[in-house]
């Protein structure tokens, strides 16, 4: 396990309202660091960097695709995108060199998962 599986793991797993956790690398364009048995898919991780840089209107009003899910915007901005669906949702936080996606299953409180992926992507600065 390396520096950041790690830090997913104590920041965001252990809150127990996040199931799965990944670090995009948004100039390497690619998933450089996930939770165990979390594969986000290379097309996917780019859908999500494209979805900040030119894709956020459209994500607000038409949802957006993760995993062959489909999953409705709650809010979205230049920092956040927070989606849900049926089965859970997703909470996605840019940071200058990043991108924390991290997904909750049903059962599990959406503001916890908010408030961990948040802090996370401002406590590291990255």
């Amino acid at each position: 396990m390396n520096q950041l599986q790690a830090l997913l793991n104590d920041s965001l797993i252990r809150t127990k309202h996040v199931e799965n956790a990944a670090i995009i690398d948004i100039k390497e364009r690619k998933v450089c660091a996930s939770t165990f048995g979390f594969n986000v898919p290379p097309e996917n991780a780019l859908n999500l960097i494209y979805a900040f840089h030119k894709n956020l209107l459209q994500v607000r009003r038409g949802g957006l695709c993760f995993k062959e899910k489909h999953y409705k915007c709650v809010r979205a901005d230049e920092h956040s995108i927070y989606l849900q669906n049926p089965d859970g949702g997703l909470i996605v936080v840019k940071t200058k060199t990043f991108i924390l996606v991290a997904s909750y299953k049903v059962g599990m409180y959406p503001s916890v998962c908010v408030e961990a992926v948040e802090k996370l992507g401002k406590r590291n600065g990255c």
